[in-house]
């Protein structure tokens, strides 16, 4: 009897043992500070750093990216830093200290060629790919990526969404100026959301929307455009928390509305976002004041990033245009970067190697990789 007993034990803990294992063999992992963590079948441990985990757009990336990770069979997590950059260093650090070899960031500060420095100072030997967020301005991102063999940048070419997004401005403007020009005065005014005061893409936005659709305004004989609010010198509302979202620009329109509309004469008869999200903002602040509906006014709505919302409010009517940055294609070259890493080769090789349409290396620097941006209306 005892020996029966024995035998039974011991085949429960048999059992116990096989149910305790991965079931492909692959290393559980678990991200610090949080994270979200995945398994995968190879050593390579990739540590992947978010600026902010709520960002439309990023969301997107990151499950395309999270897909190409699973394919190549690499141990990842996903550590979010809140928008703050203290909280991402201390992750970068932990995750270090934690055996990650091949950390994958999207930096809070952007622009900041210092933080860009103690983030690989950190990461010492292992491999850095920076993306989405630029690490410097005006080509001061080059000497740090030049400086750091490990290091690599996948991004979009700053100006480009600028200028695709004025020049499809100035073109449905020449094309639909009495519609949009509400109180018939010759000139169209317009609103602008800023999503963050420091970063590139927004500076770049913010200038080139304006400047690009000034010019074919002018080539078609029409007068330039002209902010909303004569008291504002600056141009522009920003989201004051960095965060690009929404919210803010609903904030803000809503605000606009009670001195600025069609009433008093100064309606707002353009809105320029720097991203979809706060498109998605203001234009529910027009839908609130029966603007953007079905068989009403639509005052042109422009952002950048081609999410589906965007799309969506497209097709709907409710929106007239965007900028696709290309998720997908993002998280694909991140992706593609991994496996030649994870191949052997340096990050300048690993760039090289990409070989898709959408991607092409910088001319300034070959350690950086350009994700193309296309304009986007629906037709």
């Amino acid at each position: 009897m005892k020996k029966i007993i024995a035998m039974l034990l011991a085949l429960v803990m048999v059992l116990a043992f096989a149910a305790c294992a991965p079931a492909d063999g692959g290393e559980n992992t678990k991200a610090p500070d949080g994270g979200e963590a995945t398994q995968g079948g190879s050593d390579l441990k990739v540590s992947v750093f978010w600026y902010n985990e709520s960002d439309a757009y990023l969301s997107t990336v990151r499950s395309a990216l999270n897909a190409e990770l699973d394919k190549l069979g690499v141990t990842y997590d996903n550590q979010y830093a809140g928008n703050n950059q203290s909280t991402q260093t201390d992750q970068i650090r932990t995750a270090v200290t934690g055996g990650s070899n091949l950390l994958v960031v999207n930096v809070v500060t952007s622009g900041s060629p210092d933080v860009a420095k103690e983030i690989l100072n950190i990461a010492g030997d292992i491999p850095v790919v920076f993306f989405n967020r630029a690490i410097g301005t005006e080509g001061k991102d080059v000497p740090v990526l030049e400086a750091h063999s490990n290091a690599c940048f996948i991004g979009t070419d700053a100006p480009e969404a600028g200028h695709l997004q004025g020049q499809m401005i100035g073109k449905y403007l020449v094309e639909n100026y009495d519609e949009v020009d509400v109180n018939g005065d010759g000139v169209i005014s317009y609103a602008l959301f800023k999503g963050d005061e420091s970063n590139i893409e927004a500076i770049y936005r913010t200038q080139y929307a304006v400047e690009d659709a000034n010019k074919v305004l002018a080539e078609a004989g029409k007068e330039p455009l002209k902010y909303f609010d004569p008291n504002n010198a600056d141009g522009y509302q920003v989201d004051l928390n960095g965060q690009w979202s929404a919210t803010a620009a609903k904030d803000y329109m809503d605000t606009n509305f009670i001195t600025y509309n069609e009433a008093s004469g100064n309606m707002i008869e353009l809105v320029i976002c720097n991203n979809d999200d706060m498109a998605q903002g203001a234009i529910a602040s027009l839908q609130a004041q029966n603007y953007n509906l079905p068989g009403q006014h639509v005052v042109p709505v422009f952002g950048v990033d081609a999410i589906d919302a965007a799309i969506q409010l497209i097709a709907d009517g409710a929106m007239t245009g965007t900028v696709k940055q290309d998720a997908e294609g993002m998280a694909a070259a991140i992706a593609g970067t991994v496996a030649s890493l994870k191949d052997g080769k340096t990050p300048v090789e690993a760039l090289a190697a990409q070989k898709d349409d959408r991607f092409s290396v910088a001319a300034d620097c070959t350690s950086k990789l350009y994700v193309a941006y296309a304009p986007y209306t629906g037709e």
